[in-house]
């Protein structure tokens, strides 16, 4: 079992920055694949970026491609999504996800993960 508690959402102005952080509980954080998703009100979840269980390769949505980094910290059991150059349409509660997975690849389907924690909002004002 995998707890996973977000944290570091709030309210930023558009341009700004904020850096979303991800605590897993449990021994075995090393071999998950993570994932960061988003849904705003009145839409769908939607992937907005991974990495693999190894840190070794990661994937963007194209609307957040070059403006947010994942990255992720095995000896804290963390990963973090480093969000730059924020924009209103980033607006949204963010989730982030684990999947019990040893594989380079990246998946953007949320269905396939195993554990998903609470929740963190993001607004962006304009």
């Amino acid at each position: 079992q995998v707890q996973l508690v977000e944290s570091g959402g709030g309210l930023v102005q558009t341009g700004g920055s904020l850096r979303l952080s991800c605590a897993a509980s449990g021994r075995t954080f090393r071999r998950y694949a993570m994932g960061w998703f988003r849904q705003a009100p009145g839409k769908e979840r939607e992937f907005v970026a991974g990495i693999n269980w190894s840190g070794g390769s990661a994937d963007y949505a194209d609307s957040v491609k070059g403006r947010f980094t994942i990255s992720r910290d095995d000896a804290k059991n963390t990963v973090f999504l480093q969000m730059n150059s924020l924009k209103p349409e980033d607006t949204a509660a963010y989730y982030c996800a684990a999947e019990d997975r040893m594989t380079r690849g990246i998946r953007r389907d949320p269905g396939p993960y195993d554990y998903w924690g609470q929740g963190t909002q993001v607004t962006v004002s304009s």
